[in-house]
């Protein structure tokens, strides 16, 4: 057994000794809203959103982008378990901001084991590599601002999204925890009767 899920059995273990009535909080999110966010371990969306168990839905991917997946779960969101307000949430020094589809496909076509980082990416592996890379929209960002305004009018704009439900465009600074609004995505996010 690794020394990785020997810790994560033990917080569990941990975990559920005090889990008292958790298991009791009903399945839609109490307080109604969704988080699409980041994946980067330095964000916890319920600490910055001040966020409880059964509180809200958060959705996080790469980069916290509005992918298929990612309105998937918004659509069942406020479809199935009410939801009624959306934040779009990107953050400062994004892993996603440091390559593009082609540098990532060509790592993978290199070899599948991890890459090295040092103001550029470098392949390091020895195992054989793989082209299907270069078949994936890897949703990197360019600039930050504008990734939060793209994804929140690609909500906006889907078909199965009610005009109803706002939808928020925000940057979390990593340095300093603090959200920051991005009016543009705001506005583009902004609900209609």
């Amino acid at each position: 057994m690794s020394e990785i899920l020997k810790e994560v059995l033990n917080a569990n273990e941990q975990y559920a000794s005090d889990f008292g009535d958790k298991g009791r909080l009903p399945l839609p999110p109490a307080r109604r809203f969704a988080i699409l966010t980041c994946m980067d371990a330095r964000l916890d969306p319920a600490k910055f959103a001040g966020l409880a168990e059964g509180d809200a839905h958060v959705i996080r991917n790469a980069g916290g982008r509005a992918s298929d997946d990612a309105i998937r779960s918004l659509v069942i969101s406020y479809k199935l378990l009410g939801t009624k307000e959306w934040f779009v949430i990107h953050h400062t020094d994004c892993g996603m901001e440091l390559f593009t589809n082609e540098i990532i496909a060509d790592l993978l076509e290199k070899s599948l084991d991890t890459a090295v980082y040092d103001g550029e990416w470098k392949d390091v592996g020895t195992t054989p590599g793989s082209s299907e890379g270069r078949k994936i929209d890897f949703l990197t960002i360019r600039n930050l601002a504008e990734s939060v305004v793209e994804d929140v009018r690609k909500i906006r704009s889907h078909p199965l999204v009610p005009p109803y439900i706002p939808i928020y465009g925000y940057i979390y600074d990593v340095k300093t925890g603090r959200l920051a609004e991005v009016p543009q995505a705001t506005e583009a996010g902004r609900a209609s009767a």
